[in-house]
């Protein structure tokens, strides 16, 4: 049996061609279903994350057939004869293996030992777990995954200094704000994703935080836990008069924000600056309106020139993390199969 992956990421491809092979929530269980349908793919895990969309397969087929079906998986949202995008690329066997250990570790990652990383793969492996998409192989391939992360973070420096994606986001608005004191932030969208950006906001002195999403009982939950207010789904644009920040992390399949929505709210700010932080994949902003006066856009991939700055100090780490996944990577995934349940506990 061999682990293959085959995907895209920030590295390799611009978030124009990874949001049009990202995976919703909402289908991920039905793209597993198809995939191990095909009959050549045993097992499967898919992650989709606004820096990486990534199809992790197993089987008893060859490694070409595994390649050739995480391929169709990922590339399904493609119209039919549309070349393969610049930028995929698949690993397999041991190196498939030492892949995953990486983007567990945080070393594959735009900020360089950052930890989201590691929640997100967690849950792409609980979704894949209750779709009943996992066995032996891929069980123990995550689980070991899990372990060489937190090895990783333990035994080496590699996350002195780190930054996570949404303190990079502060850190750009500590570029165009003098303070965030006096700062007021909108959230559009309940996720995990704006949660963490607004805690980095709240942490770093905003003065206020609102919250909006399609489903009202998830933006009053969410401005419940960050202390601040939860405001109709359509009644956000209003919004865009008076706040400050603006931190948008939706599946919605198209533009939130865009000309015709903020154009209209400038002349009531008076010429006072408003950053737009679109974590989305797909975006959720328009990047035209980054042609406004006083608007600052930046998306997922603008956070690349300052993660570098906070790279810097880790790299010293990287060859002694590398060297320890290619150890633990050497080790049989499976010694016994016989005797090891198809399904064991995630963690």
């Amino acid at each position: 049996m061999s682990v293959v992956v085959v995907g895209v990421s920030h590295q390799t491809a611009p978030v124009e061609v990874r949001e049009r092979l990202a995976f919703g929530e909402a289908e991920v269980a039905s793209a597993l279903s198809r995939l191990l349908a095909d009959g050549r793919a045993g097992e499967a895990v898919i992650l989709s994350t606004c820096n990486r969309v990534e199809v992790y397969v197993a089987g008893d087929a060859g490694p070409q057939a595994l390649v050739a079906c995480a391929r169709e998986c990922l590339l399904q949202s493609l119209p039919a004869g549309e070349p393969v995008p610049a930028g995929v690329y698949s690993h397999e066997g041991t190196r498939g293996v030492e892949h995953l250990f990486a983007v567990a570790s945080g070393l594959d990652s735009m900020v360089l030992g950052e930890t989201e990383i590691l929640g997100q793969l967690k849950q792409a492996y609980d979704r894949a777990l209750q779709a009943r998409a996992t066995g032996r192989l891929l069980n123990k391939a995550f689980q070991r995954a899990f372990n060489v992360a937190k090895q990783i973070r333990t035994e080496t420096s590699i996350q002195r200094g780190t930054v996570s994606v949404s303190s990079v986001a502060v850190d750009m608005a500590g570029r165009i704000f003098e303070s965030l004191k006096r700062s007021d932030v909108l959230v559009i969208g309940a996720g995990d994703t704006g949660e963490k950006a607004a805690r980095a906001m709240l942490s770093r002195g905003a003065r206020t935080v609102r919250v909006t999403n399609r489903s009202p009982e998830r933006a009053t939950a969410l401005a419940e836990v960050l202390g601040g207010e939860a405001i109709p789904f359509e009644a956000w644009p209003a919004e865009l008069e008076r706040v400050d920040i603006v931190i948008s992390s939706t599946s919605a399949p198209h533009y939130v924000v865009d000309q015709a929505v903020l154009k209209p709210r400038l002349a009531a700010r008076h010429g006072q600056p408003l950053l737009l932080v679109d974590l989305a994949v797909p975006r959720d902003i328009d990047p035209a309106v980054n042609e406004l006066d006083g608007v600052f856009l930046f998306n997922v991939d603008d956070l690349q020139t300052i993660a570098d700055e906070a790279r810097r100090q880790r790299e010293a780490e990287i060859d002694r993390c590398l060297a320890l996944i290619r150890e633990r990577a050497q080790e049989p995934l499976v010694r016994h199969p016989g005797h090891l349940p198809s399904n064991p506990a995630p963690r």
